[in-house]
Formats: C-alpha cells, structure tokens, sequence
C-alpha cells in the first residue's frame, strides 16, 4: 500500500530570488557582502583582454572561486 506523500516545504527554484533561499547567517555569504568587487575588478581588469579569444568568466566569479579556494 502507497502512504500518501505530505507536502515537502522546498524553496522552488524556477520563482523567486537565489538569495531568497540561501541563509543570509552563512559567513561566507556575508564575507561576500563586505568585500570592495569594484576594487578588485579594477585591479585584475588589465590582465583580461576584450577583444581576444574567447569572452572571459566575470572577474568576480573568478576572484571569489580563487578566495573560496584559499579559505
């Protein structure tokens, strides 16, 4: 015999933001809130070329993988 299944209480991915379902007490979610992204992608953007080769992954995706990486 099959149980009747009871309702799952589960962020829907398709409607609503992604910040709405991450917990705003993580710290590396508020790491990411005090970190200056405008001043380090003003000091990387030299080493990315606009015009050459295949279009770049976002500097701050980079810098935070490589941060993320290191801690």
């Amino acid at each position: 015999m099959l149980l009747k299944s009871s309702p799952i209480n589960q962020p829907n991915l398709f409607y609503g933001s992604l910040m709405d379902m991450l917990d705003r007490n993580d710290p590396l979610i508020a790491l990411a809130d005090v970190i200056d992204w405008k001043k380090i992608e003003d000091a990387l953007s030299g080493f990315y070329s606009l015009d050459k080769g295949r279009p770049a992954k976002p500097l701050r995706l980079m810098a935070g993988l490589l941060m993320l990486k290191h801690l």
